[in-house]
């Protein structure tokens, strides 16, 4: 795939990609279910320079409506429609004080690129869906709205995920040596960028889905706020083994996840045996087990590596990246430094965001946003559908 006329780090830009350049905003609601993450970028210089970010926390009645239409129930198309509509508005308050913050009107603001809240994800079958009403979304802004992004790559053939690793592909690269980019959201996934072959990338497994899932049940709090409960307590290897025997951990790539598989009740089900373990001792053991099936995956398929820029919500947990760290020297590959993406210039928070700010960018473009060496689509493709403000 071209990133642009060439790799698209921002050295050399296409006309076609010149043309698309201007402010865009970046929304991404990830599988935490925490809030809104928005950026409002300047791509005119070819590296975004985010002028302004944002943080909006969904309230907790539509937050748990959310979770409710991870599973089959009752009249789903009503409350599915009624959480996207709701889910829209959110996101035009997040554009708005984006808008308020950077000083800027809607009528420079190119697109807003907007994932939308991923509630069934099954590519074996044929389709991912993810809620939202983009059209409300343009109606409420005045603004151009590019969502749907995963769609199009899973009518191809594709996972549909992760969508990521093009843009750290253009942000991150490095000529001599071989990165990988770690996002610890609620679904870990890696990036594999290596200057010698194709960028690689697919997910590991669960990270902050399981573990916000323990800390509201046992702290009644959102999330381990530093990992702080989970270095109250030890890991039980005997649990770490049971969780660890997932097909999915094993299965070669390109593979995707999500809570359809990784969820409260995946947990219950592996806790049966030790229902008697102190809360804290099962935090750390899900610590162990997202850092661990990272390190794995990165020892086997991503050799020589010398250097991990972990983003999203897990950067911030100094025991996750301390668990992943040691969890690398285990795996034999010592070399290999823990860092967040901010050593590299972009904050690890906006680094999602950013990504769908930069696919609506090559979707005004008409470029392709996919990589099929991550995805397995048949081609490269345009991804995301516009609604006109």
């Amino acid at each position: 795939m071209q990133l642009s006329a060439e790799h698209d780090g921002g050295h050399t830009r296409s006309r076609q990609a010149h043309d698309a350049d201007g402010l865009y905003i970046g929304l991404m609601s990830g599988t935490s279910m925490d809030g809104i993450d928005g950026v409002i970028v300047d791509f005119t210089q070819g590296r975004p320079q985010v002028r302004a970010e944002a943080f909006i926390s969904l309230p907790s009645e539509w937050r748990d409506a959310l979770f409710a239409l991870q599973a089959p129930a009752d009249n789903e198309v009503h409350r599915e429609a009624r959480a996207a509509n709701a889910l829209a508005t959110h996101y035009a308050a997040c554009c708005h004080t984006l808008q308020t913050s950077a000083q800027v009107s809607a009528r420079h603001v190119r697109a807003i690129g907007v994932h939308g809240q991923t509630i069934r994800h099954r590519p074996e079958l044929g389709y991912t869906r993810q809620i939202n009403n983009p059209a409300l979304l343009a109606e409420l802004t005045g603004i151009d709205v590019v969502a749907d992004f995963r769609a199009r790559d899973v009518a191809a053939g594709g996972h549909g995920a992760p969508l990521a690793p093009a843009f750290h592909a253009a942000m991150f690269a490095h000529e001599h040596e071989t990165r990988v980019v770690c996002n610890l959201g609620g679904i870990s996934n890696i990036t594999i960028l290596d200057p010698r072959g194709p960028v690689r990338g697919f997910d590991c497994g669960p990270a902050n889905a399981l573990l916000d899932h323990w800390a509201q049940r046992h702290l009644g709090t959102p999330f381990d706020e530093n990992g702080r409960f989970a270095a109250r307590g030890q890991v039980n290897d005997a649990l770490l083994r049971a969780l660890l025997d997932e097909p999915f951990f094993s299965a070669p790539p390109p593979k995707s996840t999500g809570r359809d598989l990784f969820n409260a009740l995946w947990l219950q089900r592996r806790l049966t045996s030790f229902a008697d373990m102190a809360p804290h001792d099962v935090q750390a053991t899900l610590v162990a087990l997202t850092a661990q099936t990272v390190a794995h995956d990165i020892k086997h398929q991503a050799g020589g590596c010398r250097a991990v820029y972990v983003c999203g919500g897990g950067a911030r947990n100094a025991v996750l990246l301390a668990a992943l760290q040691t969890a690398l020297q285990r795996a034999g590959t010592a070399d290999a430094r823990v860092e967040t993406t901010d050593a590299l210039g972009i904050a690890a928070h906006q680094v999602e965001a950013l990504a769908f700010a930069w696919l609506a960018m090559r979707h005004v473009a008409r470029l392709p946003g996919n990589l099929p060496t991550v995805t397995g689509a048949a081609g490269d493709r345009v991804l995301g559908a516009l609604y006109p403000r």
